[in-house]
């Protein structure tokens, strides 16, 4: 069963009720409501602990043991272990005991230490002082015994202990400034405001007095979500209900700024809390290598269990005549002779499992882990991807997907912010068809002898006046924008200077308002501030109007719209409405339509971003019916989204349409050359974007991802509109395969000279008339598959008009066609994270959007440009080097073991050991271990200045180039091939022997002691050798540090065998090794045999490497033959340094 359903049921039937139902009802400071006024149910809620760690000082042992023998590595070597102590195995359990120990000892310590500070963090939290309100006074004691119910008082520059509802502040407004940097990385102030009937207590007898319950949905991890209502109890009357949203609730983790102090009622605490339960982890993404990883592991332990199952049919085959069943010196017991032949067979195989188990690498898995941890701090100390204008370098969130990286094949990235600047700058505005641009500002300042506006055509007459002076209106009234009043004499930027000497900084999370309202301010109208709910605006004659804010319909992206409804000072009530062009045509009724459509369009195609406004006058009537109808929807605990969308859809209806602005958002630096050497590195690179097709089309000519020879094809509703969705996919369809003919083309034809350049632009509703199911009942993957079809043929492919899930489903689509491409997601803002979460690597840039993208991607970068860097360097290096650490891996695993089965037919299949127990024990852990996981860490087969100067290396590793079976096979039989070498090589060594005066027996041809360990021990010295040597030639980077450690590991094994026989080792109970590596040394042919081995062990690699390298190089070989040849470039002169440049000193290149 699975284990999230058993804590489920547990939670339900122990915990109580009140933890699954829909909803929570809290009773503000414990008071009972008046009587008769509902039924008082005091509930059970945790208490305000914060718990991040995971084990405690009693489960530590069982419960990390347990998760790492989940692992099937850890787990295999278990069992092994195991039946070495149960039943007569060759070697010591000590074999298989030691490694596995260290490796779990390791992990454990890495683990219990990492959650020992866990621990310290969450006494330090949990102890904090919190003040709240007793019986009207003041009261302080730890945060860990806050209970929900609590009213806290909270002061200045001080975190909030949990979640809160904002009741009251010292401000006369209600309002209080919060910084959530801790929770989302903005560090930008964020206004909330308290209830309105509770805003004006602002004493502790005050708020003690309140009588209130909070009725409100269960915890839940969305931040900026919640929804509930508040009762407030004045009279024996009926109670007012208030409704509650995000922005009356105060976040655990946030910081109050600006504010003296506020008072709030506890609703979430402890592991309730929002912040809380945003610890928890996303789910785990698992690179192509290490699943080719696994799959390998399963291939060698099916070659294992092959392996133990001939030698036990030889064993018997063997044993079949009497006189080798029991030779006489090991006659059996009778004990032995009575036991059931299967009983002995099946403990025979066991048996020669554990002898040969050495194939599957327990090591491995620690030293994959320790190159990733390790090696994903090359990506925060790369100097080049650090960003100096915001003082901000790369993120590593993740790991675990380095080498995914180098593997990418599709690149779905958004557009503003990431592609562009999100630096936005008002360019014009469009009034019933009259166009107004703002005068040109030199240096900050506008040109003295303006009038602030330029007209382009002829002047409007009376009425176009009076709807000149309502879009302007519209404009500084429609919006979000919080204004933070400076001393003039601060001030820098002149625009913002307003005519009664005021300095308005304007604050908002949407660089589109800032630009309209500073663009609109530079036109003649001033938005001021918000002060009691009343907004202020300067006109042109520098009078101050005065609009009371009835109502705000906020933005969201699925209506890609926002309104206010305001009351003038005569009275008048205007609902202002501004947004995407598709979302307010539908709904205009009169105005200038085709005048301003026409203009928008043409914006669009020069690049700039539109938006469009509209208004209506509501009489009275209408507007109590709004008011109604949106405070049913607010006070909604259940779909209150739906219900407040039902809402704003029927006010936002028959509006007069005003005009259209138009606002700049500049390419980023480098973002079309980036996008150029991503393409040409054979990665297919799609836009997806919330922008009208126009804007987007031209965003995406600027940034080289369209080209002047890109044919585009349509797949969007206007097409659709005018023919079917069938027939529109299957004439593109026949467009982008005529072309092609029978060639396929790969997944960078799109750049080939010798075929047709495609680019495919799809909208919103078009994606989902081919995601959605057929009305008839039928399949739509005959749509999906077409569509994919055409995507296949196309170089480039914009989506317009992307609502953030369908990012999610077009990645998704992608990612589990039929070639199963390696995905990446590329955004800034909250709307990405859909995105970024479902493609195999998902990367934030750190943006003006919040970062929500980067807290929630496996990578962080400042800026679009660094992802260049990051794939075709980073990713790159990162591949080459761990598949060539696991190939390794499995490579000196068969050197290592198959000479033990070659061995079982020269010892009468008798399970007799090849090797001392200790080399058994260290190969993998010590004589083999640190060379290649340096290697791992510092290889660099091509210079980076080379990767960066050409792209179309990184098709060399492309497709898991470097893993697929072909290559494995070669390692394996080279694995093979050596150990055929080492085995026999030694034993034709051994093959004339004489039996000398005093019993030894002594070998003719050298002159050496014989012996089984004499034998083990020569075999293995030339495996060491060789497998080390094997990865010298294998590096092309050498530095000082790859000299000490591959020669070092080579001195290490010899000077360790050397005093392991050279020493009676007293708490051991044989000296089976005492002298024979000294003898075996000081036999002159012994040396020139151990040469001679190594040299035809590593022969047939070398040559074909020669020989591949002459008949048919790759792309990177014929550019390390052209680097050999030129002059060395003088590393001073260099643009980039080199990776781990200060350990690594004058590198030289082999």
């Amino acid at each position: 069963m699975d284990c999230s359903l058993v804590r489920t049921l547990v939670r339900r039937y122990c915990a109580g009720e009140e933890n699954w139902v829909d909803s929570r009802t809290i009773y503000v400071g414990h008071k009972e409501p008046p009587p008769g006024a509902e039924a008082y149910i005091p509930q059970r809620y945790p208490d305000n602990r914060i718990v991040s760690s995971k084990y405690t000082f009693w489960n530590f042992i069982p419960k990390n043991l347990f998760e790492q023998f989940r692992r099937i590595a850890n787990f295999y070597f278990l069992i092994i272990f195991l039946v070495q102590l149960i039943i007569d195995t060759p070697t010591s359990p000590v074999t298989s005991g030691l490694p596995l120990f260290f490796v779990i000892t390791v992990t454990a310590i890495k683990q219990g230490y990492e959650d020992w500070l866990r621990h310290k963090a969450d006494n330090a939290m949990n102890q904090c002082p919190v003040h709240f309100i007793q019986h009207g006074k003041l009261v302080r004691k730890q945060s860990r015994k806050l209970r929900v119910g609590d009213i806290v008082m909270v002061k200045e520059d001080e975190t909030f202990p949990c979640d809160l509802i904002f009741l009251s502040s010292n401000r006369a407004d209600g309002t209080c400034h919060v910084t959530t940097a801790s929770l989302d990385g903005e560090s930008s102030h964020k206004t909330h405001y308290a209830v309105q009937d509770t805003k004006g207590f602002h004493t502790e007898e005050d708020v003690d007095g309140l009588h209130a319950t909070i009725e409100c949905e269960q915890p839940q991890p969305d931040l900026y979500k919640f929804v509930g209502r508040i009762n407030v109890y004045n009279d024996l009357n009926d109670p007012v209900v208030r409704p509650l949203g995000s922005e009356n609730l105060l976040l655990r983790g946030a910081t109050l700024k600006n504010t003296e102090k506020i008072f709030g009622v506890a609703i979430y605490t402890g592991m309730e809390t929002k912040m809380a339960l945003n610890y928890q982890s996303k789910s785990q993404k698992r690179s192509a290598v290490e699943k080719s990883m696994n799959v390998f592991l399963v291939v060698y332990l099916c070659i294992l269990i092959s392996k133990a199952l001939i030698n036990t049919v030889l064993k018997y085959v063997w044993q079949s005549e009497p006189f080798r069943d029991e030779p006489w010196y090991n006659q059996k017991t009778e004990s032995e002779r009575q036991r059931n032949l299967f009983l002995r067979a099946f403990t025979d195989f066991l048996a020669f499992m554990v002898l040969f188990n050495y194939i599957i690498p327990v090591s491995m898995y620690v030293t994959v882990e320790m190159q990733k941890f390790l090696g994903s701090y090359f990506i925060s100390w790369d100097e080049d991807m650090f960003d100096e204008e915001t003082g901000e370098g790369p993120l590593v969130n993740t790991s675990d997907l380095n080498e995914e990286l180098g593997q990418v094949e599709y690149i779905f990235t958004d557009k503003t912010g990431t592609l562009t600047e999100n630096n936005m700058a008002f360019k014009e505005c469009c009034i019933e068809g009259h166009v107004y641009v703002p005068h040109v500002i030199c240096n900050g300042q506008v040109l003295p002898d303006s009038s602030g506006i330029d007209m382009i055509d002829s002047s409007p007459g009376v009425s176009g006046r009076e709807r000149e002076e309502l879009f302007f209106r519209a404009i500084c009234l429609c919006h979000t924008v919080q204004v933070k009043e400076d001393d003039p004499e601060d001030t820098i930027d002149g625009p913002r200077k307003s005519p009664d000497s005021k300095s308005c900084v304007y604050i908002s999370s949407s660089p589109d308002e800032v630009a309209l309202v500073e663009g609109v301010q530079r036109l003649g109208f001033t938005y001021l501030r918000l002060k009691d709910n009343y907004m202020e605006i300067l006109n042109r004659e520098n009078d101050i109007e005065r609009f009371e804010l009835l109502e705000v319909l906020s933005f969201d992206s699925v209506r890609r719209r926002m309104s206010v409804i305001v009351k003038s000072a005569t009275g008048e009530i205007y609902l202002f409405c501004k947004g995407a062009d598709s979302s307010i045509f539908p709904r205009v009724i009169e105005g200038k339509v085709d005048q301003v459509r026409c203009r928008v369009e043409r914006n669009a195609v020069e690049g700039l971003r539109t938006l469009c406004v509209a208004y209506k006058r509501l009489i009275p009537e209408e507007y109590e019916a709004a008011c109604n109808l949106l405070q049913a929807a607010k006070v909604a605990l259940q779909d209150r989204e739906k219900k407040l969308a039902e809402a704003y859809e029927h006010i936002e209806k028959d509006l007069i349409l005003l005009g259209a602005t138009a606002v700049e958002d500049r390419l980023q630096e480098k973002a079309a050359d980036t996008i150029e050497a991503l393409q040409k590195a054979g990665i297919k690179v799609w836009v997806l974007t919330g922008d009208k097709m126009e804007t987007a089309a031209a965003t995406c000519y600027a940034c080289k991802l369209f080209r002047r020879s890109t044919q585009l094809l349509e797949l969007t509703t206007k097409k659709i509109e005018e023919q079917s969705l069938h027939d529109v996919l299957f004439e593109l369809s026949k467009t982008v395969l005529r072309c092609s003919g029978s060639l396929t083309r790969d997944t960078f034809s799109g750049l080939s000279t010798d075929m047709h350049d495609y680019g495919l632009i799809i909208d919103g509703a078009a994606l989902s008339l081919i995601m959605k199911p057929r009305e008839d009942g039928s399949s739509s993957s005959n749509y999906r598959e077409l569509f994919l079809e055409i995507c296949r043929n196309c170089s480039a492919v914009l989506c317009c008009r992307m609502a953030p899930l369908q990012k999610a489903q077009i990645v998704k689509l992608i990612k589990f066609s039929k070639e199963h491409p390696i995905t990446l997601a590329v955004g800034d803002g909250a709307n990405d994270v859909s995105m970024i979460l479902e493609a195999h690597v998902g990367i934030g840039v750190i943006g003006k959007e919040g970062r929500q993208a980067a807290r929630n991607s496996d990578y962080a970068i400042p800026k679009f440009k660094h992802l260049k860097k990051m794939l075709l360097v980073h990713g790159h290096f990162y591949y080459i080097r761990i598949s060539e650490l696991v190939q390794y891996f499995f490579y000196k695993n068969v050197c290592f073991i198959f000479p033990q089965f070659l061995y079982q037919f020269f010892c009468g299949f008798s399970q007799q050991t090849l090797y001392d127990t200790a080399y058994l024990t260290l190969y993998n852990i010590s004589f083999t271990s640190l060379p290649i996981l340096l290697y791992s860490l510092m290889e660099q087969h091509v210079s980076i200045e080379v990767l960066k100067r050409d792209p179309t290396l990184y098709r060399d590793i492309a497709k898991n180039a470097l893993l697929r079976w072909r290559v494995f096979i070669y390692w394996t039989f080279l694995g093979v091939f050596d150990a055929l070498v080492f085995f026999f090589g030694a034993y034709f060594m051994f093959e004339n022997t004489t039996v000398t005066s005093n019993g030894q027996i002594m070998t003719t041809n050298i002159n050496m002691m014989f012996g089984n360990w004499t034998f083990g021990t020569l075999v293995f010295t030339v495996m060491v050798f060789t497998v080390t040597l094997k990865l010298a030639l294998d590096t092309h980077y050498w530095t000082w540090i790859n000299h000490f450690v591959i020669w070092g590991s080579l001195l290490f094994y010899v000077v360790f065998s050397l005093l392991w026989g050279g020493i009676i080792w007293p708490f051991l109970s044989y000296q089976r090794m005492y002298y024979v590596f000294i003898h075996m040394l000081s036999s002159g042919p012994a040396w020139l045999g151990i040469t001679l081995l190594v040299t035809v062990s590593l022969l047939p690699d070398v040559l074909k490497k020669v020989l591949c390298r002459q008949l048919w190089p790759t792309a990177t070989e014929r550019t390390q033959k052209s680097s050999q040849h030129q002059a060395p470039v003088d590393a001073t002169l260099r643009n980039d340094r080199p990776l781990l440049k200060d350990l690594l000193p004058q590198p030289r290149r082999d």
